[in-house]
């Protein structure tokens, strides 16, 4: 039997463990590692084994996964887009110079031939023992792909005495389009949660991916209800150029999403310069004092970031914020294919009242009556402001506010 046939073979056992593999679950790394073990076990001398992509993803910019012998399978460091140490890692990367260009293959024979000191990580591969290194880039078409990338990058790399042989890159080449086929599910996957987690929320995301997206499937649930804008927000939007009030507004609800989520709040929407959380902790009593937490680490963030964009010279603003509890329904509003996943009831509304009245009362955080009966212990770290008639509430109620002590 010749070589070529005996790789044909060997190429449809371990395309068919690869698809039941994956559909059995195993991950990127582990369908590596095992197409790896099994071509060493082929004769193939595999050392190391790479393979990357891109990802439509708004802090990363591509992930990967590895293989060295003798270690196993290893989740890459994904590459933020604002890190440009790993960009320029990149750069200098045989993966680079593959996508430059338009072939679907490039091999490098790193034997007495090699020219050092033009792509560094082969210098390094050299210096460790690898005698011969091949990548490739599987196309995969623009309707199937959700990122800007061609498609699926790997590399192969061996420590051979005399390298690759041509029917082991054949039979490698060969394995490509099914471990793109691989690759494309999970990122497709991990793309699709990133997608919805990043515009909904996570826990509205993992609600939707649950199966609830049909219109009109809301749950009842009690919860503290957070509303809060930015004060004097018009003003500033008149005075300084568009890309600086986005960098505003980018920074002031950063610091306020993050002290929300810090304390189990899930954002559900910003409204221009407003935002939208609940606390739906089942105590009542551990949502009013998470929230009282969120909104004073929110305050020591927004504080820390004007001390930053005072001395940048940049326009700074402040926050106030409403805090309310209520009964309210989650889930589903809008129509049969446009949905927005979010709360909808009296507290809603009751909140955003409040917060109008924060000005007027010269406060940054005012919680209602309400509030204040379900927050327990943290009842003491309230003062009361008097009562107070707001548009559209039919009954003036008690509001509070953080004893400043």
């Amino acid at each position: 039997m010749s070589a070529d046939v005996r790789h044909a073979e060997r190429a449809v056992v371990i395309g068919r463990w690869i698809v039941e593999a994956t559909l059995g679950g195993a991950d990127e790394i582990a369908i590596l590692g095992g197409i790896c073990e099994r071509l060493n076990a082929a004769g193939v001398a595999l050392v190391r084994a790479s393979v990357a992509n891109d990802l439509l993803d708004p802090t990363f910019q591509a992930r990967g996964v590895r293989w060295v012998r003798d270690s196993g399978g290893i989740e890459e460091p994904f590459v933020r887009r604002d890190d440009g140490t790993a960009i320029d890692n990149y750069t200098g990367s045989p993966f680079y110079h593959l996508l430059q260009g338009d072939a679907s293959m490039l091999r490098w024979r790193l034997d007495a031939s090699f020219a050092r000191g033009t792509i560094r990580m082969l210098d390094r591969l050299q210096d460790e023992g690898v005698t011969d290194y091949v990548a490739f880039v599987e196309g995969v078409n623009t309707n199937v792909r959700m990122s800007l990338g061609r498609g699926i990058v790997a590399s192969w790399a061996t420590d051979a005495p005399e390298g690759f042989r041509d029917d082991e890159i054949a039979l490698v080449e060969g394995l490509m389009p099914l471990l793109a086929l691989v690759f494309m599910l999970w990122t497709t996957n991990r793309v699709g949660r990133t997608l919805i987690t990043t515009y909904l929320g996570a826990d509205a995301a993992e609600r939707v991916l649950a199966g609830n997206i049909v219109r009109g499937r809301a749950e009842p649930i009690r919860a503290v209800v957070w509303f809060s804008d930015l004060t004097g927000f018009t003003r500033i939007s008149d005075t300084v150029p568009a890309g600086a009030v986005l960098s505003l507004l980018n920074d002031y609800a950063e610091a306020q999403v993050e002290a929300i989520e810090a304390q189990g709040g899930h954002v559900l929407k910003f409204i221009g310069d407003g935002l939208l959380a609940i606390f739906p902790q089942a105590d009542a009593a551990d949502a009013c004092r998470c929230a009282l937490e969120a909104a004073a680490e929110g305050r020591r963030r927004i504080d820390a970031l004007n001390a930053r964009r005072s001395a940048a010279g940049l326009a700074i603003t402040d926050t106030r914020v409403a805090l309310h509890v209520g009964e309210l329904l989650y889930g589903n509003l809008g129509s049969p294919r446009r949905l927005d996943f979010t709360v909808l009831g009296p507290a809603v509304n009751e909140a955003a009242r409040i917060e109008a009245l924060c000005a007027s009362l010269d406060q940054k955080v005012v919680v209602s009556s309400a509030f204040a009966e379900a927050a327990g212990p943290a009842r003491g770290r309230l003062v009361s402001l008097g009562r107070y008639a707001m548009k559209g509430v039919a009954r003036p109620q008690e509001l509070f506010t953080v004893d400043p002590g």
